[in-house]
């Protein structure tokens, strides 16, 4: 799955601690998914598209693996 968390956060101007306190988890666990090698779950996920008032296909896109 990849993600526009960095891009997002960056537009709207706060930092990766910021992002991290509205939606009650780490920093690590926001680089981690700007990294995209964290996949959230549904109710981060969720949180995460709300701060940018967004819904969570327009941040999370799903792409299947081809193998």
């Amino acid at each position: 799955m990849k993600n526009k968390v960095k891009e997002l956060r960056l537009e709207h101007g706060i930092t990766q601690q910021e992002l991290a306190d509205k939606v009650c988890v780490s920093s690590r666990t926001i680089i981690s998914l700007e990294k995209q090698t964290y996949n959230p779950s549904v109710l981060l996920a969720y949180k995460i598209a709300s701060v940018f008032s967004l819904y969570i296909e327009e941040v999370f896109i799903f792409e299947e693996d081809d193998k």
